[in-house]
């Protein structure tokens, strides 16, 4: 652990009352959020850095966090958007030829706190237990009868607002034109269509359907995402614009927003999915594919009935919603992350899988799937 003489303490402290005392590192001040736990071993930057964590406060259960720095190229995003960072031991001297940064200096240069020497083991079983929690990381010394009264308030809602891209940008290629609707996408999904040759255009989670099929695509790709997709219910009037004009497939947020926009009801989840080893079955092969996830909320099974959605994946461990498929348009969707960053890449071929779908409905031999009873 940091116990390094002269070292600044720091508190989490819990909506259920429990207080967690350790070290500081990186920003001072103080922030609010929902705490949740991660149970990867590697690939903090890229947690650090995945917008879809807007909001919260990530504990990583891996005790030793900060060993290999920072770098210029895992980033997923524009900057880091935790609202704070928990970690039983923060290793002060990275050690890996790519490192450019400690964590503690990029911390400290987005303004996000981090507090070490944390029983991670505790708080993880303790938010299991508990589920999902507001928390307030604090360097500063406000009274514990003061945090908690403002625990007490809501927290923002807004989270699309703060990390969807700001303006219409385009990343040229010579194949399928795709209009990427950014949630608060991460660069891996931009990076699998590219690697596709496919013309993307990146677009405000706020356009419209008819500002989409202006650009004539060939497909729309809906990213993952931070919140509750309840919360946007101009993207749900959006997608379900667009289902039937033009195929799609959906990532995440994107994939609960599909669901939503065909019907179906999404629940926000005990502790959620956030790891890198979940073990997913495809329906249609029997395969199953290990997994990079990231979600609070999930598509109730049983809300599917009477709708149009066919269900296509389902989570190994707790038998959850991974994936649906549409009976009549071209359009799918997965809960977790095919682009991986970080994780394995079992799940790379779902990108190959919307580069046919767009082929087939184009050159006319897509076919309505039959639904079951």
């Amino acid at each position: 652990m940091n116990t390094r003489q002269g070292a600044r303490c720091a508190r989490l402290v819990l909506e259920n009352g429990a207080v967690f005392t350790g070290t500081a590192f990186g920003a001072e001040g103080e922030s609010f959020g929902e705490v949740v736990f991660n149970t990867g071993m590697t690939g903090y930057q890229e947690i650090l850095t995945d917008p879809s964590y807007h909001g919260q406060i990530v504990t990583m259960t891996y005790p030793l966090i900060g060993n290999y720095g920072i770098n210029v190229d895992d980033a997923e995003s524009r900057r880091p958007y935790v609202y704070g960072f928990v970690v039983r031991e923060y290793a002060e001297v990275p050690s890996h030829h790519k490192s450019v940064e400690t964590l503690d200096a990029y911390l400290k240069r987005h303004g996000i706190i981090g507090i070490s020497g944390v029983d991670t083991r505790k708080l993880t079983k303790m938010i299991r237990e508990r589920g999902t929690m507001k928390a307030v990381l604090t360097t500063l010394d406000t009274p514990i009868e003061v945090l908690r009264e403002k625990l007490a308030q809501p927290l923002p809602t807004d989270h699309i607002d703060h990390v969807t891209t700001p303006v219409i940008y385009r990343c040229p290629g010579d194949g399928h034109r795709v209009v990427f609707m950014d949630f608060g996408a991460k660069q891996g999904t931009l990076r699998a269509l590219l690697s596709r040759r496919c013309d993307v255009i990146v677009v405000p989670a706020r356009t419209s359907a008819e500002e989409i099929l202006a650009w004539r695509p060939h497909g729309v790709m809906l990213s993952n995402g931070p919140g509750d997709p309840m919360d946007v219910p101009y993207a749900i009037d959006t997608v379900a614009q667009l289902l039937g004009k033009v195929p799609m497939f959906g990532i995440c947020l994107g994939h609960q927003l599909m669901a939503l926009a065909c019907g179906a009801r999404t629940e926000k989840m005990r502790f959620g999915h956030r790891g890198v080893n979940h073990p997913v079955k495809d329906l249609r092969t029997g395969r199953i594919h290990i997994t990079s996830q990231n979600h609070g909320y999930m598509v109730s099974e049983a809300s599917l009935a009477g709708t149009d959605l066919i269900l296509t994946h389902v989570n190994q461990n707790d038998g959850t919603v991974e994936g649906l498929a549409h009976a009549r348009y071209p359009a799918f969707c997965v809960q977790y992350h095919p682009e991986a960053r970080p994780g394995p890449d079992d799940s790379d071929g779902l990108f190959d899988e919307f580069i046919r779908l767009m082929d087939d409905y184009w050159e006319g031999r897509w076919t309505p799937h039959a639904k079951a009873n």
